[in-house]
Parts: structure tokens; sequence; C-alpha cells
């Protein structure tokens, strides 16, 4: 379901239920916020990635029959984002397919977002009835702007890798092959950097 490897300061955090499309369901919401509490008291800690296992999609969102069930509107996906927007390290969200409604959270409140070139982002809050997580619009309208913000949220537009990339979405697009090594590469620097140091930078870049 989810699965964690931390080794030399870098934690790889991985949503593993590909038959699922990688929905989420409360337990795996629950275990991700402990995965990421527990990498934000590593003293070791300098970059975090997140991803997804299987090549079409990184999350669904909410799992189908827990959404029904009150999942939707749980509390626990702001608990997921705001734990992933607090870690002190470098976050890169890599992206190994489409990005959907509730699991965009986690990747919005990373630093950086890369995907494949396959990858559809959406968010059919309007069409479903649901709000978006609180803290979702602020972010999206930091990366994107408003109009952009709302052509995804109101107007329940699917955007394109390259669109993504266009809008200010994502930061990078690259080959599935290539994406974890893509993902490793960006967080080299911080890796051979000092935590306190790397927490100070990130500190600095927030606060602008």
């Amino acid at each position: 379901m989810i699965e964690c490897d931390s080794r030399d300061g870098l934690w790889t955090v991985t949503l593993n239920r590909p038959e699922k499309a990688n929905s989420l369901t409360a337990d795996m919401l629950s275990q991700l916020v402990d995965v990421v509490m527990a990498a934000t008291v590593d003293p070791h800690l300098r970059a975090l990635i997140l991803t997804g296992s299987g090549d079409k999609v990184f999350s669904a969102g909410a799992d189908l029959d827990e959404a029904r069930a009150g999942l939707a509107t749980s509390p626990l996906w702001e608990q997921v984002s705001g734990a992933v927007a607090g870690l002190p390290c470098l976050t890169i969200a890599a992206l190994n397919g489409t990005l959907a409604g509730g699991a965009f959270g986690m990747a919005l409140a990373c630093d950086l977002r890369i995907a494949v070139p396959q990858a559809r982002f959406f968010y059919p809050v309007a069409k479903l009835g649901f709000l978006p997580q609180p803290s979702d619009p602020g972010r999206l309208v930091a990366l994107m702007g408003p109009a952009r913000a709302k052509l995804l949220l109101l107007g329940g537009q699917k955007f394109s890798a390259d669109e993504a990339l266009a809008f200010g979405l994502i930061d990078r697009i690259t080959l599935p092959e290539h994406l974890m090594d893509q993902a490793r590469d960006i967080a080299h620097d911080a890796l051979t950097g000092k935590p306190d140091v790397l927490r100070q930078i990130k500190a600095m870049c927030n606060a602008g």
C-alpha cells in the first residue's frame, strides 16, 4: 500500500496499489501521515521523493467505495498535505502517471513536481459536488494563477503534461524510464548538504 525506503538522507515514499490506480484509502492516508512525520524527525533527512507504482497513474484520488462512505471529505487529506508541506527538506513529487482528485494535495505540497509525458491532471470537484482540500486552491493559484486554477477546479478541464508544464503546475517532463533517476539527480546537491542549512534555504524560499 505505502512503501518507504530511507537511506543516506533520502526518503522515497511510494503509493503501491497499481491494481486500483493507486487510489487512496483512509488507512493509506494515515500511513502517509505517519511516514512523513517519521521523516520529519530524522536528523539525517535531506530530501524526500513521493511517487507511485505502475506506469499509468500516480493516483486516481480517493478509493471509490471509501469516498462514497465519507472519505472524500475526510480531514486526513489535509493532514497529509500539511505534513508534506511542513517537511524541512527538499520534496519532489515524481509523477509516474495521471494525478487526479484528492491526490493533488500531496503533490502540490511538494517543492517540485516532475512528470512523465503521458500524465494527465484533473480535479473534478465541481462535477462531483465536493470542495477541494482547503489548501489546494491557494497552492494552485500560487503556481498557475487564478484563471488556470479555476479552469481546473471549476471548469473541470483535464491538462496534458505539456499544458501542465506551460502553466507552471509541474516543473519538468521526463521519460518514464528516467523518472526516478531524474528525481534523484535533482536531489543530489541537497543530499550532499547540511540538514540545518537546507532547512534555512527552504524557509528563505518559502518566505519569499
